[in-house]
């Protein structure tokens, strides 16, 4: 089992760390990547799901340096599904609160507050999301503490977002799962006078077009080291199903 950091008390950590903590929802039948059913079933949407896990933790742990890899989890009681999901290595820490804004401030503040010297929040749809970029936001959030990092997503949002203090402003009047999400961010860090360091681009695998793109790209292209868990089974639906069951040609469209 992974260890559960307790968000309420200082934990003994490695100085100088940074937390990287994937935001995720237990890979539930259901409850996860609903707006991928159809083309995908509720089990083959929470198998996607599983292996984005894998693929973005991979990353985590290339990324390797001053970092540490965390599951910011939701519901309570679910720790024993990431059993055989994430690396042995990684610990993981509730989710607090009602909106996502808050949930997202109070993962930032928790994971500040357990010892961390500086955190990343990642989400847990960009699988094909790079070490390097990781690495690089790390570097990063080394320096002074007024800045933040953001890595952008090409839907208007953002995949991350770093910080070395817990910044509430930066989550509040935000227009969540639009497109004006990274804009409103950056106005927010402009109204705290952070500078804002902002990572290459990425996109997240939360519909069925973003779903045609990831398999073309898996699929299609020589990039056997990007997202292998996710490009694993997706190979396998393809060869059992073929591609336009779940990737029918008129979403090119």
């Amino acid at each position: 089992m992974h260890l559960v950091l307790d968000p309420r008390r200082k934990h003994s950590l490695a100085p100088r760390l940074c937390a990287l903590g994937i935001m995720t929802k237990a890979p539930r039948a259901g409850t996860v990547k609903t707006r991928l059913q159809p083309p995908l079933t509720a089990e083959e949407a929470a198998q996607l799901n599983v292996c984005c896990l894998r693929d973005i933790s991979a990353a985590i742990v290339r990324a390797g340096g001053e970092s540490k890899g965390v599951a910011v989890f939701t519901p309570l009681g679910s720790e024993g599904d990431y059993v055989d999901v994430l690396p042995s290595d990684f610990d993981l820490i509730p989710q607090r609160g009602d909106s996502f804004g808050e949930r997202l401030m109070n993962a930032a503040s928790d994971l500040l507050r357990v010892g961390f010297e500086s955190c990343c929040l990642i989400n847990s749809d960009s699988p094909t999301m790079t070490a390097s970029a990781l690495r690089e936001a790390v570097a990063k959030l080394q320096s002074a503490d007024n800045h933040i990092v953001l890595g952008p997503s090409d839907d208007g949002g953002y995949y991350l977002i770093g910080m070395r203090k817990a910044y509430r402003r930066l989550f509040e009047d935000i227009d969540w799962s639009t497109e004006r999400v990274f804009t409103q961010t950056l106005e927010r860090a402009r109204e705290l006078t952070l500078r804002v360091d902002v990572l290459p681009e990425f996109y997240d695998i939360d519909d069925a077009r973003a779903l045609r793109r990831l398999c073309s790209e898996l699929l299609d292209e020589n990039s056997d080291d990007v997202a292998p868990a996710t490009r694993e089974f997706l190979a396998e639906l393809v060869a059992r199903d073929g591609r336009e069951r779940f990737c029918p040609p008129w979403l090119s469209s």
